[in-house]
């Protein structure tokens, strides 16, 4: 196989969570009564450290008090992250891609609580070999979750494909020098996405799968 090991994004790649950042992200700006950001500016940051998201979005805010937003950000999306689906298709694609002999793995801006209770919810922790939270390590896109992950399975950055819906999930490919794909069904744009050279875009799951199978 030419891609060895397969770097998934979680939020937007393989769980349709977009929708639910972005409306935990303004329920938390309403709870500490901030300008709540507008969907497109919150869709942004998905895939970013919660901090870094934070400071991105309200600059404004004294750091002392990032702590309290950041807990009325997890009260509203950890209460529902139990109800959040997996995108059709995406167990049966996994499963088979592990069947079929590819290590996989997780990078996500999820801190490792919200990935572990993600995990627990969607039965797939068994099937990837190694994952990486931004409560870990760096934020993407620096390049340290797909760094570390390589030298943990034992990989090679030559045969290593990071997938992911955002532009940081692209960048942190190039700043690791490991190739890029990306899907544009979760948070970010197609424009946002080519300005990464990724090896390609794909539309859907079923796309994804479609492309893993005749190129991975």
């Amino acid at each position: 196989m030419k891609y060895e090991l397969l770097i998934f994004d979680w939020d937007g790649t393989l769980m349709d969570s977009a929708g639910h950042i972005v409306a935990s992200l303004q329920g938390a700006a309403r709870d500490m009564d901030l300008p709540v950001p507008p969907p497109e500016k919150a869709r942004y940051v998905i895939g970013l450290g919660l901090g870094q998201a934070l400071e991105y979005l309200f600059p404004m805010l004294p750091e002392s008090d990032h702590p309290r937003l950041a807990d009325c950000y997890r009260n509203h999306y950890l209460g529902q992250d139990h109800t959040i689906p997996l995108f059709e298709g995406a167990d049966s694609m996994l499963r088979g891609l592990h069947a079929r002999g590819h290590v996989l793995a997780v990078a996500t801006g999820k801190s490792r609580r919200g990935l572990d209770q993600a995990m627990q919810h969607t039965a797939l922790e068994p099937i990837f070999t190694a994952t990486r939270t931004a409560d870990q390590t760096f934020s993407k896109p620096h390049p340290a979750m797909i760094e570390e992950i390589i030298a943990e399975v034992g990989g090679r950055p030559e045969t290593t494909l990071m997938i992911g819906d955002t532009s940081h999930d692209l960048q942190m490919a190039v700043n690791a020098g490991v190739a890029g794909l990306g899907v544009s069904y979760g948070a970010h744009t197609v424009d946002l996405l080519q300005g990464c050279n990724p090896l390609a875009i794909v539309d859907t799951m079923a796309a994804l799968e479609n492309w893993l199978d005749e190129n991975g």
